[in-house]
Parts: structure tokens; sequence; C-alpha cells
């Protein structure tokens, strides 16, 4: 009898250790994994919404999962952060910067995309420049960001007006840099996207010389994860794409509502973000084939003239949708 019951207090005292021990663990787990480390940039306008309202901290608290906020100043860097692990999930980026990602080796997965938004970045010249048309910027300084949408929209603005990307003189400027050196007249044209576009053109005489519509440049922005969270985490991506996905349409169905909101948040007056936006689609789906095909077209241009070192398949890179 003595015996049996030092035998059940010692059973009784080794499942509590053991729960215990299971416990720390499964806490420690939580602790680590359960915050989703979000990366943003300026243009991340749902992104930037989202954080501001706290809709997705509310949407993802029955999963036990929490939002650490990260901005960076452009994608590529963006995306730099998802390779090397300091975010889980990047807002989202203009179609080249995957693929300039992907060439340096990072393991993406895309989960969404934002549809084709061809009016949402432009080549700007001064109101008085001479430059009339794509083909008058031969032998010309012309700013953009390296690896972002107005990249692409520079190489095939100049495939279509005949010209090559060595028959100008590119300067590789982020946009804080890019309108410094358009208002100091250092440079002949300066290519780059919203909010940028409409802001410029508010505050500094200005005009577009041309957008995404001639060259028939799509200019889809993507909404990657790391390939691992991607894989261990598919239930809290769908949570983040329905609520990009619903505040998307917000934003569209309330245009003046959506730009009082973001005015003081990106520091630019509600008319100038009115314009931007509705230069965006704003609508975010699932990226599908023809996505796909687009971005490879996109790289197989940039291997083409130089720009990327090798070619790449971007079909490597899982896909992830909301019925993933």
């Amino acid at each position: 009898m003595t015996n049996n019951f030092f035998y059940r207090r010692r059973l009784l005292l080794s499942s509590a250790i053991v729960a215990l021990v299971v416990s720390v663990f499964s806490f420690s787990a939580l602790a680590s994994d359960q915050v989703l480390r979000i990366g943003f940039q300026k243009s991340s306008t749902l992104i930037i919404i989202i954080k501001a309202k706290g809709t997705l901290e509310k949407a993802l608290a029955p999963l036990g999962v929490k939002v650490a906020w990260n901005e960076f100043t452009s994608g590529l860097p963006l995306l730099e952060g998802l390779n090397v692990g300091s975010i889980d999930f990047s807002a989202d980026v203009a179609d080249p910067v995957p693929l300039f990602a992907q060439v340096a080796g990072a393991q993406l997965t895309y989960v969404a995309q934002e549809t084709p938004s061809p009016a949402a970045q432009a080549i700007l010249v001064p109101k008085d420049s001479p430059i009339h048309s794509v083909a008058d910027l031969k032998g010309k300084k012309v700013a953009v960001a390296k690896a972002s949408g107005s990249h692409y929209l520079l190489l095939e603005s100049l495939k279509k007006s005949g010209l090559k990307w060595k028959d100008i003189e590119p300067a590789y400027l982020q946009p804080a840099d890019g309108r410094a050196a358009f208002e100091r007249g250092s440079i002949d044209a300066w290519v780059v996207w919203e909010p940028f576009v409409a802001a410029l053109l508010k505050s500094t005489p200005s005009r577009v010389l041309t957008d995404g519509s001639f060259a028939q440049v799509g200019y889809r922005r993507y909404y990657l994860a790391s390939t691992p969270y991607a894989t261990q985490y598919p239930n809290v991506l769908k949570v983040v794409v329905d609520e990009l996905r619903k505040t998307g349409e917000w934003a569209k169905q309330n245009p003046k509502e959506a730009a009082d909101f973001l005015s003081p948040l990106v520091g630019i007056d509600s008319v100038t973000v009115a314009i931007a936006n509705s230069h965006r689609s704003l609508e975010v789906r699932p990226v599908d084939s023809k996505a796909i095909s687009e971005q490879q077209k996109i790289a197989d241009e940039f291997t083409a003239e130089g720009l990327l070192p090798k070619k790449i398949v971007v079909s490597d890179n899982p896909i992830w949708g909301v019925h993933h």
C-alpha cells in the first residue's frame, strides 16, 4: 500500500514536471514565433492604412499573433530585409523588385498582387523642357530608382521609341534624391511612382512626358513572404490577405475619406493623395499565371540589357494564394 502510494506520487510528480516543461517550451515558441514582422515603404498605401487603424492586430488576435512594423526606404532594401530574416512579410513592391531579389538568392514566396496600375508611375520633365517625346531622351541624364517599377517603365519606353539603355545617362537615385536633383535642374528627367508623381506635379513646374500606358507597362505590385514563413503560417497569411483586400475595396469606394485619413500619415496633402490613389488599382488578388508570365518577360528584358546578371526562372519562387 505504501509502495503504491509513493509510486503514484512519483508518477504524478513526473507528469507535472513534463507538463511544466512542455508549457515552458510552448510559451517560448509562442513568444518567439507568433509575432508577424511586416516591412513597408511610403508607397505601401494599404499597409499604412491597416497599420494606423489597427485592424490587422484585431484580426490576428484570435490566432494569438501580434504584429511588428518596420519601415524601409524602398522596395529592394525591403526584400533584402525579408531575405536576411529581419521581417516575415513584405508590403507591396513593384514588379521588378522580386526579380532583383531572386537573382541575389532570396527565398521568396509571392503571396498576393495589386492588379495593374499603368498610370501610377510616369516619366517627368520640367514644364519648359525641350523634351517632348521619349525619343528626345537620347543622350539625356535620367534619374530612376534601380530595380523599381519605374526602372522597367523607362526601359520599355526607350525600347518602344527605338532607343537602348545605353542611349541615355541613367542616374540611380531613390525618390528623395531624385526629387532634389530634379528641382536643382541637375537631371533632364525623373522616372518615379505615386505618390511622388502627384506631389511633384503640384509643387514644382513639371509635366508628364508619358506613363505606363505608352509602353504598355502594367505595373503590378506584389506582396511577398519569406518562404519558410509562408510554409509554416498559411493561416496567418490568409488573414493578412483578407485584410488587404477589404482595405483596398474601402479605399476605392471612399476615395475622399481614404485620402483624408492617409494625408497626415504620409505627410502629403489630401488632394494630392487622392490623385495618387486614383492612379492605383488597390485591388488585391491572388497571383495568377498571367502575372508570373509578365514577371518572366520583365526578367528577360532586364537580362537582355545586362541589367540583371543572369537569367532567372520566376516560377522557381513559390506562389501562394488566398486559397492555398
